[in-house]
Order: C-alpha cells, then sequence, then structure tokens
C-alpha cells in the first residue's frame, strides 16, 4: 500500500515483474482515478490475467502504453505540472502487411541459397565429367573435388542438433541479460561478416574475375584471394556500424542484410545427403517447436520460445538471430519477426531437392522408379 494518497490522480508506472491486477489494485487503494504503465517494448501487448486470478474487482481504467510514448510523457512532466493525455484503443488492420514482406523475404532468401547451392553442385559436376573425358592420371576423389569445406548431415547429428539448440535455448532463457546479450551481438556480427565476405566475393567474381582468381598469402588465414581482401573491410565496417547503432529505427535492415547472408552462407556449407536426414531433422525440429513454444508453458509458466525471441528479459527488441520487419502500418507498432531456424531447416531440404534434380535427372536421366529409392538410402 503507498505511504501517500493520490486522491484524483491518474498514476504512471513501469511494467515491471509484477501482475497487472497488483497494479491496478495498489493504484485504486491509493485513491487513483486511472493507472498508466508504461511498456518495457516498443510494441503494445494485451495485458491479460492469468486462469488462476480471481482478484478481479478492479474500479478504474488501467491502460497500457509503448516505451517510446511512456519517455515522451515523462520529458513532458518534466518541464510542465500536468499533461493532458487523450486515450484510445487503435484499430489493428486485417492483413499484416509487414508479416507479406517478411514471408516474402525469407522464401526469396531460401530459393537464392537453394538455387546457388544446386548450381554449385552441377559445376562440379561437370568438372568431374571434364577431368573423366581428358583421362587425367591423377583423379581426385569424386567427394573431395570441388566440395571442400561441405559438411554433410548425418542422422545421428540431425538429432544432436535439435538436443544442443534445445540446451542453447534453455541457456538463453536462463542467462538472458544486458552482457548475454552483447556476447550474442558480437557472435552474429562475425558471422554476418563471413557471410556478407562470401556472398560479396560470388557475386562481384563475376565481373572482377582476375581479381577473384589471383591470391596472395596472409599470416594466419593462408591463401586469400585479392578481391576477398578488398571485400572483407566493407562487411567488416558494414557489422560494426549495424552493432553500434542496432537500437535505432533503422537498423533493422542492417540486421536482415546481415541475417540473409549468414542465412546463404550456411546453406552453401551444410548439406542433407538424402531424405531419410532430411525426415528425421525435420521431425525433430517440429517437436522441438511444439516443446518449447507451448509445452514449456507448463514447465516454466510461460513460452520460453517467445521471451527469448522477443528478449523479454533483456530490454532489448529481441535477439539479433531474427529476420524482422517494423509493422509501419499497425498503429500497436512493433516488429514481425521470423527466427534464422525457420529458414534453415526448410532451405536445407529445398536445397537437396535441387541439388538432387540438377545432378541426377538432367545429368544421367534415372528413372522416377529408381529416384525415391536412391533418396531415401542413407
Amino acid at each position: 500500500m503507498p505511504k501517500h494518497k493520490y486522491a484524483g490522480d491518474v498514476i504512471m508506472v513501469d511494467r515491471g515483474n509484477c501482475k497487472f491486477t497488483t497494479k491496478a489494485n495498489i493504484a485504486e487503494a491509493a485513491g487513483a482515478s486511472a493507472l498508466l504503465i508504461i511498456n518495457n517494448q516498443k510494441e503494445l501487448y494485451k495485458m491479460v490475467c492469468d486462469p488462476d486470478e480471481t482478484d478481479l474487482d478492479i474500479h478504474i481504467p488501467a491502460v497500457m502504453m509503448p516505451q517510446d510514448a511512456g519517455a515522451s510523457l515523462e520529458k513532458m512532466l518534466l518541464n510542465t505540472s500536468s499533461v493532458s493525455v487523450q486515450l484510445y484503443s487503435p484499430r489493428r488492420p486485417v492483413v499484416d502487411v509487414a508479416e507479406v514482406f517478411l514471408w516474402l523475404m525469407a522464401v526469396g532468401t531460401i530459393l537464392c541459397a537453394s538455387y546457388w547451392s544446386a548450381w554449385s553442385a552441377r559445376e562440379t559436376a561437370i568438372e568431374q565429367e571434364k577431368l573423366l573425358k581428358d583421362a587425367v592420371d591423377e583423379i581426385p576423389d569424386a567427394k573431395a573435388v570441388g566440395v571442400s569445406g561441405v559438411v554433410d548431415i548425418n542422422t545421428a547429428s540431425a538429432v544432436l542438433f535439435v538436443l544442443v539448440a534445445s540446451c542453447f535455448l534453455v541457456m538463453l532463457y536462463k542467462l538472458m541479460s544486458n552482457w548475454f546479450l552483447e556476447l550474442l551481438v558480437i557472435l552474429f556480427c562475425i558471422g554476418g561478416v563471413e557471410g556478407l565476405q562470401t556472398c560479396l566475393v560470388a557475386l562481384l567474381s563475376r565481373w572482377f574475375r582476375r581479381a577473384g582468381e589471383s591470391f596472395i598469402k596472409v599470416p594466419f588465414f593462408g591463401a586469400v584471394s585479392h578481391l576477398t581482401l578488398a571485400v572483407t573491410p566493407f562487411c567488416i565496417a558494414f557489422a560494426v556500424v549495424w552493432a553500434i547503432y542496432r537500437k535505432v529505427s533503422f537498423a533493422w535492415i542492417g540486421q536482415d542484410i546481415l541475417g540473409i547472408a549468414l542465412i546463404i552462407t550456411v546453406l552453401q556449407i551444410v548439406h542433407i545427403p538424402n531424405l531419410k536426414v532430411g525426415t528425421v531433422l525435420l521431425s525433430c525440429a517440429f517437436m522441438y517447436d511444439i516443446f518449447w513454444v507451448f509445452v514449456s508453458k507448463k514447465l516454466f509458466h510461460e513460452s520460453v520460445m517467445i521471451v527469448v525471441a522477443r528478449g523479454d528479459k533483456s530490454g532489448e527488441d529481441g535477439i539479433p538471430m531474427l529476420l524482422k520487419i517494423p509493422r509501419m502500418f499497425d498503429p500497436w507498432g512493433g516488429y514481425s519477426i521470423i527466427g534464422f531456424g525457420d529458414i534453415l531447416l526448410p532451405g536445407l531440404i529445398i536445397a537437396f531437392s535441387l541439388r538432387f534434380k540438377l545432378s541426377d535427372l538432367s545429368s544421367h536421366h534415372i528413372p522416377i522408379s529408381a529416384l525415391y529409392s536412391q533418396a531415401f538410402t542413407s
């Protein structure tokens, strides 16, 4: 119970960790006429009660405000003794335009990465055929030609991946704080630099072939092309600028660019060798999503996946391992987001399908009855 009575006043409080009903009951007991709750995020959430709550005899309005609106109101109160606030509940659009653009961005990323992976595999097969036709004395192993740095997932590693991802998710949930989020930002920048460099070198090598094929020895890195040396400083500077200004309103553009480049690079490196592994991986990932989004509510009293994705315990707008687009036409604000896993896992299957089609159907004309037996062999 507050020590001072606030008869007829409007009390403004931060969201904090206590229940909404607790805040409202304390404000009403102090004689307040209304309660303004400032959210800890830039978007709005519906204030809901727990299923077992019974203390719902509240007779004053309790309204939530987005974080930026609350900050503006606090600044106004510092300059004047009273501020008039007009409250309303805005209508949300029927169709979330940001979700549509996010879907297009995710599908476009998968298609670009999958076709790139398929064409790379096809070029490798063509090089192998040329070696065979030219009757070269020492022919390299067919599995090693042109696929250096490629990792094939097996059934055991598919199951292990989901288990490791679950452990990492729990660690994020338990350790989510400002310092841990800073560590994630650093790791994301390192991966984003590598991904952006890989994509830019592959794209620019079409026009700067000589720079891409000439190499120089660099300590600790070995032979590096001149084109890579020219592109790397730009990639590092891009990631550093994003990390410094990641809290500004337009920082989502840089995060999406780094994220898309990282996803495309991972899909070039990690391959599914057959549909058996792909089926196991997607099945385990399905159970992983169901458990950590819905079942985890029974164990942790909140959805672990959603809490981690939104960064509720970090004070920021979520972890960086997301693609996001602001809801520009939604008065409630916020971002539409999609995790990297929701893009990578389908991307692995699509990339495998395209590689299989280009390498087997077009090159060897395998009968349709033989496709399934080959696809499901381990």
